[in-house]
């Protein structure tokens, strides 16, 4: 039998985790998590890491595994991913990835080429630029240097946008020429010349708007009564590292430092929440691949796995 990545993927708050722990005991397999934020050991609460209960459940993949401090990307998420499958089909055939970082999830499904070291001067001078001038001038600067990238970027995010001029500047070419525009095809070799020799079965899960902004005001309030305060105040310090510049973290950062008040702090998060799960869903929306359905079609869900799977 061929093997299987299934990928599950679906705007934050959809029910993600519950579902593909489910899928991975019916199937007996294991679970990549490709939410890039779960990937750091003190960001816990906000970022609604599987419990303790469900990861001694269904083995999980890049959960908690790196420091705060270190720098990871999505061309190093294809590269561990890719280097970690083949261990995981010797034991099943079938192996899970969910998460909520669609890039990460591009990167594993379509590839991503090698992105070549940046000049850390280079780095330092878009930071500089970003707190002299403000997220607008890198916004200006990106229009004009690649302005591909700059129709599909998280413009609302600084870090997304420097990391794109560094590697414009770096290189002279544009960011968006880095990346895959087509589906790495089985046999193939991917931009750093890894592999694939399995299939990718998509899934997206989906709710009524006004549910699953439900959900997702209701989980904040849970973060909040879990400690999630206490947990940023313990990464203050540290606020300006790129992992950190996180909903959650950030409006709770502006708390501290008397720019808001807290009750300020928990509205921001939620809206910016559910700003976060529309952006997702406006991403992949442009993905043909995927198949959608509600998320509680979970025997539905089952059966079109079995069935997709069987004619692979």
């Amino acid at each position: 039998m061929k093997n299987k990545l299934i990928v599950l993927l679906g705007p934050t708050g959809v029910g993600k985790t519950d579902l593909s722990i489910r899928i991975a005991l019916n199937l007996g397999c294991e679970i990549i998590s490709a939410d890039s934020r779960q990937f750091y050991r003190e960001m816990k609460i906000g970022t609604a890491v599987p419990s303790d209960k469900q990861l001694k459940q269904v083995r999980h993949h890049f959960v908690r595994f790196l420091h705060v401090t270190k720098y990871y990307s999505s061309s190093l998420f294809e590269r561990d991913v890719l280097l970690l499958l083949p261990q995981l089909y010797e034991k099943n055939n079938q192996v899970i990835m969910t998460g909520g970082s669609a890039m990460y999830i591009d990167a594993v499904c379509n590839g991503i080429d090698e992105i070549p070291d940046v000049d850390l001067s280079i780095r330092e001078k878009y930071i500089t630029k970003y707190r002299t001038e403000g997220i607008e001038s890198l916004r200006l600067a990106l229009k004009i240097m690649d302005p591909a990238h700059y129709h599909r970027v998280d413009l609302k995010n600084p870090m997304r946008l420097i990391r794109a001029l560094e590697i414009c500047e770096t290189t002279g070419r544009p960011y968006s020429s880095f990346l895959k525009k087509t589906k790495t095809e089985q046999g193939d070799n991917s931009g750093k010349g890894v592999q694939r020799d399995f299939k990718i079965i998509k899934i997206g899960l989906e709710r009524q708007r006004d549910e699953l902004y439900k959900r997702i005001n209701m989980r904040v309030d849970q973060m909040i009564s879990d400690g999630l305060e206490k947990e940023a105040a313990g990464l203050q310090h540290l606020k300006d590292l790129t992992a950190l510049n996180t909903v959650g973290y950030k409006e709770f950062f502006d708390y501290f430092d008397g720019k808001i008040t807290r009750e300020k702090a928990v509205e921001l998060i939620k809206r910016n929440t559910r700003r976060f799960a529309k952006r997702q869903l406006t991403w992949w929306a442009k993905d043909k691949e995927i198949r959608w359905f509600r998320a509680d079609r979970k025997d539905e869900i089952m059966e079109y796995i079995k069935n997709v799977s069987a004619s692979l």
